[in-house]
C-alpha cells in the first residue's frame, strides 16, 4: 500500500512530495538517527507510551537532544493520523542529528535534530500471522548496542535478503551459540514442556515493546516465561517459535532451516498469545483473527 499523503517534519506537517532532508544529515552520513515504530489499530496506537520512553532512552544514548517532553511526541503522532485518516497502519518516526555544513564525525558540541515521521496504511492482522513464516540461522553481525533503536539497519536489511534467497521470510540472529533476536524482531521457543523462553534484556537485543506486551500477558495466560539465551539446537528442538514486534505483531514460525516446526503450523500457545495480543488492542478477534481458535 502507498505511503498516507501528509508527513511530518521538523514541526511542519507537509506533503510528502514537498519533504526534503539535506544530503548533509548525519542520518544519511553516518546512520546518526533513532526511529521508532508505532502501531494503529481501529484509530488507536498501540502502546505508544512505550515506544516514545523507548525513543527518549535512545536518544540519551546517542547523544541528540530531545527535542519534545513526552506529551509533544504523543500529539505528533496523534496529529499525523487524524490528518491522514489512518485507521489502520504504522507510524514510523526517524529523529536524526541533524544537518551541518561540514562532514565531521565528532559532529557540533550541541546537535540540532531532524525529525520526520509518515504513516503507512497496512493491514495489520494479516498472512504470516494467519499462516506463519518459514526463518532461517544467520550469523548476528550487528553493532552491539542493540538495546537503542536506530537507524543502523543495514545487517538487518541483508540479514532479510539472505533469509528470502533460502526461500524464507525472515532469520534467528545467532552470535557466540546462542540466538539473539530474529531479523528485526524479539525471538521466542516453546519447549516440548509448553515453557516459552526469550532471551533477556541486554545490550545484545532490542527491548522490544511488544515483547514487554507478550511479558504482560502471563497472568491471563497461565504461561510459564523464561527469559534466558536459546541455542540453536534449542530452537530446532523447540515445538513452537514465534516473533515479536510492532509491524507483524505475533507471528509464527512453522519452518527453520526448511524443516516443520512442530507440526509444521502455528502451534496452540502462540495462538493463544495472538488471542489474548489483539483482544488487549481491542480487536475484535472473532473477525479480525478467527484463526486463533484453530488449535482450541
Amino acid at each position: 500500500m502507498p505511503l498516507c499523503p501528509l508527513v511530518h517534519l521538523n514541526g511542519a506537517l507537509m506533503a510528502l512530495t514537498d519533504a526534503h532532508i539535506s544530503p548533509l544529515d548525519r542520518g544519511f552520513l553516518f546512520a546518526h538517527a533513532a526511529y521508532e515504530v508505532t502501531a494503529v489499530y481501529g484509530g488507536r496506537f498501540v502502546d505508544l507510551d512505550g515506544h516514545i520512553a523507548r525513543l527518549e532512552r535512545t536518544l540519551a544514548g546517542i547523544s541528540i537532544p530531545n527535542p519534545h517532553i513526552s506529551e509533544g511526541w504523543a500529539n505528533l503522532h496523534r496529529e499525523l493520523i487524524a490528518q491522514n485518516d489512518l485507521v489502520e497502519g504504522l507510524v514510523y518516526l526517524q529523529v536524526t542529528g541533524g544537518a551541518y555544513d561540514a562532514r565531521d564525525f565528532a559532529g557540533p558540541q550541541s546537535f540540532t535534530p531532524t525529525v520526520f515521521a509518515y504513516a503507512d496504511a497496512r493491514p495489520l492482522i494479516g498472512a504470516s500471522a494467519r499462516m506463519g513464516i518459514g526463518a532461517v540461522f544467520i550469523e548476528d553481525s550487528r553493532w552491539k548496542r542493540r538495546d537503542m533503536k536506530t537507524t543502523q539497519l543495514l545487517s538487518q536489511a541483508l540479514a532479510y535478503r539472505l533469509a528470502q534467497g533460502q526461500g524464507a521470510e525472515t532469520a534467528l540472529m545467532v552470535e557466540d551459540g546462542f540466538v539473539t533476536e530474529a531479523a528485526s524482531a524479539n525471538a521466542w521457543i516453546v519447549t516440548q514442556d509448553g515453557e516459552i523462553m526469550t532471551r533477556q534484556l541486554s545490550p545484545a537485543i532490542l527491548p522490544g515493546i511488544t515483547r514487554a506486551g507478550v511479558m504482560g500477558l502471563r497472568a491471563a495466560g497461565g504461561f510459564t516465561i523464561t527469559e534466558r539465551a536459546f541455542t540453536p539446537e534449542e530452537a530446532v528442538n523447540a515445538a513452537e517459535i514465534f516473533t515479536s514486534s510492532a509491524g507483524a505483531m505475533i507471528a509464527p514460525v512453522v519452518t527453520l532451516e526448511g524443516r516443520p516446526v512442530g507440526d509444521g503450523r502455528p502451534g496452540p500457545v502462540t495462538r493463544k498469545i495472538q488471542k489474548l495480543y489483539y483482544e488487549a488492542m481491542g480487536a475484535d478477534v472473532a473477525v479480525a483473527a478467527p484463526f486463533v481458535f484453530d488449535r482450541d
